[in-house]
């Protein structure tokens, strides 16, 4: 019995903080979330294997050279003497080459 108590006040907890959550972001649905703001703060300091850059672009290995050779900016850091992408800087380039 004391089991049943112990979830039910587990189980109204948790339902009264994403209530509350879900009520403080209601006039501005594009508000960051617990789980989405530790999801990117991880990509902050990731980095990307250039043989790897293709996945996260979307797009396959020979268009992603093309699109690195073409443009000198990307965001870019060389570790002895390899090629790396930090996550958070190339997604925030990859929505800005278009303007």
């Amino acid at each position: 019995m004391e089991w049943y108590f112990i979830s039910t006040a587990i189980g109204i907890a948790a339902a009264g903080y994403f209530i509350g959550d879900g009520l403080k972001n209601l006039k501005n649905p594009n508000a960051k979330g617990l789980i989405d703001s530790v999801v990117e703060e991880d990509d902050e300091h990731e980095l990307i294997k250039e043989n790897d850059v293709h996945y996260f672009m979307g797009i396959s290995k020979e268009d992603a050279r093309s699109l690195i050779q073409e443009h000198s900016d990307i965001p870019h850091i060389i570790i002895n003497s390899k090629v790396y992408y930090p996550k958070a800087k190339l997604r925030k380039w990859l929505m800005n080459i278009g303007e």
